[in-house]
């Protein structure tokens, strides 16, 4: 019998195709399956969907519908909670249920046809049993119901570690673990995993990172406790660094319930896993969690719903969370109500190994263009005299951000957008990183003809080079000259190249670490005891009013890599530090750095923001529009700004003229956008509903137009 099908295919919101179409099959699927399908002359992956299409009623008048061309029966269909997590994705934040429902799944699974799965199943079988049984070729619907006797060895855990882990158990969440750098946070990921494990057989947790590079030691240590017990595959990975076929191995070790931990970054919260029982979301303030293309949902948040929605325990931790989720684990009080999060609390280091001495330069006191004052430089060479390690925080890579002729005033503008061309020296190059236009460095200035063109600011390289000849004459215990390496975008491009350097800081072979924001977070170097930070003012006068919140938690985390081993940092005898060269040593933030004290600083930048209106006590959409020139991009936000006066919701909110963005023009491409803001999150969800038929039917109008999209939740206005 012929039945038809709701089947879900990746049509963008802006298509006016957002919903399922109707397909017909020889067969009832059960809801959740994967297809291939036709549409128009390529054939896609499609997901059976609910309800019924308005081509269902179309069909019984005589509407002619194309077949399914093939079903992926050896993979289990899609539970009914992973497809309410897409639906809630895609209705807030504004993008069409195919859009993110394919574009949760692995790229080489939506290449697939049937028949290439089943012999892929097929392989994987023989390699991993040697054997061609029917039953080895289908995934497990679940795992074993008894674990091995032997369970993992983990660190012997502190008081307030035990009491953190007694509460996880005793209360539901979503929790907010307010550890300090180097206080065991990790370990009481591993522990809430393993006795969720010992509680549940058949659960599987989701740890999740914010970026790539803090995947592989995370991951080394998770096999190295769980394998033991659980066996190989029990841990997988999936990150946007792995190869298609990696990723895909990893969803169907999700999907099957063989893997019991998944670690990953943001992509891995759509992840397929009908166990899940845990989420963890490490580092939590961090706004990698936010995707930027596409769907721009955010990771945490969605890690939030989904623990609601599946009934999983929800665990996310940093020494500096986001002010967001600082107001949501709040106390109650006389004025308001207790937030949605639990806070727990874990101040204290472990091995009673204590935080770094926050030491502020004045750089007004020293002399014009200094890059390193003389008492950081004295103190530098007196670690590496001790044979301890250094970090050198610049958050920013390349020579110099700009070169510039002092004749005409030439600056090495990039062609193709509104920002300058980064001065590389190493490979004596001009680059842009937006549009990643390469030029070789002019011999003159192409302007006026001087030869005398000039580095403007510094990078990363600079450092390198500079640091060279400032410790020269400095020598290690050992005799031998101190070991500078730099860890930034461009020295770890190639692969496998930030695990080796990684390796060598661990080893001791690196006596002066300098690197971007890639080095404050999440490493464990054990011998390091002093970081300098350069460069931090520009952050404390940005018009981005979040500014200060990303400088204060990439400080306080730099400064958390500085004395994790208080044994090692005893042996010298000599206190961890950490330096702040700055123009304004008095600056509350660095009042508050000074003390380690993120309630306090939290607190004010609180108060700052409910007087103004802003996040968390408000809430933000942009609508950007893309377009040949900045006219075109802005009078199309001009006319569905003053044609959206009559929807849903537009009382109760604030839409604003239209502006360019900071960076207005890239690869050629003119942008610009509007903010929406709302005291209300239900009256701004119903306006950009409403608002989307308009927006569709306007890009008609607007031809010149090449792209809009809205973004909930912005994290950069």
């Amino acid at each position: 019998m012929t039945v038809i099908l709701s089947v879900l295919v990746p049509t963008p919101a802006h298509s006016g195709v957002g919903g399922p179409l109707s397909y017909l099959s020889e067969e009832a699927l059960p809801k959740g399956t994967l297809v291939r399908v036709p549409l128009g002359h390529r054939e896609l992956l499609g997901i059976v969907w609910d309800g019924e299409t308005e081509a269902h009623a179309q069909a019984k008048t005589g509407l002619i519908l194309r077949p399914i061309s093939g079903v992926l029966h050896p993979l289990l269909a899609l539970n009914p909670a992973w497809k309410s997590l897409i639906r809630f994705t895609a209705r807030y934040y504004q993008r069409s249920e195919g859009e993110v429902a394919l574009a949760a799944l692995p790229p080489y699974l939506r290449e697939l046809r049937p028949e290439q799965l089943t012999r892929r199943l097929k392989r994987k079988a023989l390699a991993v049993h040697g054997k061609t049984a029917a039953a080895d070729l289908a995934p497990s619907p679940g795992i074993a119901k008894h674990l091995p006797p032997a369970l993992p060895k983990g660190l012997a855990l502190t008081t307030e570690q035990e009491a953190v882990l007694q509460e996880i158990d005793l209360q539901k969440g979503p929790f907010l673990l307010f550890g300090s750098t180097g206080s065991g946070k990790t370990e009481v990921y591993m522990q809430a995993v393993q006795r969720l494990l010992q509680a549940q057989p058949t659960a599987q947790a989701l740890v999740m990172v914010p970026e790539i590079n803090l995947t592989p030691q995370l991951e080394q240590r998770f096999r190295e406790r769980f394998e033991p017990w659980l066996g190989a595959g029990c841990v997988v990975a999936m990150h946007s660094a792995m190869t298609p076929a990696q990723r895909l191995n990893s969803w169907l070790a999700a999907h099957n319930g063989q893997a019991r931990m998944v670690l990953g970054t943001r992509m891995a919260v759509l992840a397929s896993m009908p166990h899940l029982r845990l989420i963890v979301v490490d580092e939590e303030h961090d706004p990698s969690y936010k995707q930027q293309e596409g769907a721009r949902y955010s990771a945490r948040d969605l890690a939030v719903y989904r623990g609601q929605l599946e009934g999983a325990k929800v665990l996310m931790g940093s020494a500096t969370p986001s002010l967001e989720s600082w107001h949501h684990s709040r106390a109650a009080s006389q004025e308001k109500p207790a937030g949605r999060y639990v806070r727990l609390h874990m101040p204290s280091r472990m091995g009673l190994s204590a935080l770094p001495l926050v030491r502020r330069v004045d750089m007004n006191r020293q002399p014009r263009r200094t890059v390193f004052a003389g008492v950081l430089l004295d103190a530098m060479r007196e670690r590496i005299g001790l044979g301890q390690q250094i970090l050198v925080l610049l958050n920013r890579r390349g020579y110099a951000p700009v070169l510039h002729c002092p004749s005409c005033h030439w600056k090495s503008q990039c062609p193709h957008c509104s920002a300058f061309q980064v001065f590389h020296k190493l490979d004596r190059t001009l680059r842009c990183h937006h549009c990643s236009h390469t030029s070789a460095v002019p011999r003159a200035c192409p302007e006026c003809g001087d030869t005398d063109v000039r580095a403007m600011g510094r990078g990363t390289e600079q450092l390198e080079e500079l640091l060279a000849t400032q410790l020269e004459g400095v020598r290690r215990p050992d005799g031998a000259a101190p070991r500078i390496a730099r860890i930034d975008a461009d020295s770890t491009r190639t692969k496998g190249a930030l695990e080796n350097q990684l390796a060598q800081v661990h080893a001791g072979e690196v006596d002066v670490l300098v690197g971007t924001q890639m080095i404050a977070k999440g490493h464990d170097f054990r011998r390091v005891s002093l970081v300098a930070a350069l460069d931090t003012d520009g952050a404390l006068f940005s018009s981005d009013f979040r500014a200060p919140e990303r400088l204060f938690s990439l400080l306080m985390q730099a400064a958390g890599r500085a004395g994790r081993d208080a044994q090692w940092s005893e042996q010298f005898g000599h206190a961890c530090e950490m330096w702040v060269q700055t123009h304004y040593p008095q600056h509350p933030l660095f009042e508050a750095l000074k003390r380690h004290d993120y309630p306090s600083f939290a607190e004010k930048q609180l108060q700052e923001r409910e007087q103004a209106g802003m996040p968390p006590f408000s809430f933000q959409a942009l609508l950007r529009a893309e377009a040949r020139t900045q006219d075109v991009a802005q009078s199309f936000l001009k006319a569905v700004s003053l044609a959206a006066a009559e929807l849903p919701g537009a009382d109760r909110l604030s839409l604003y003229p239209p502006v360019p963005l900071g960076i207005q023009r890239v690869a050629q491409v003119e942008r610009a956008q509007v903010l929406v803001e709302s005291a209300s999150r239900t009256a701004l969800q119903q306006f950009l509903t409403a608002w989307q038929p308009l927006l569709r039917s306007a890009r008609t109008q607007h031809r010149a137009v090449l792209r809009w999209a809205i973004d909930v939740d912005p994290l950069v206005i």
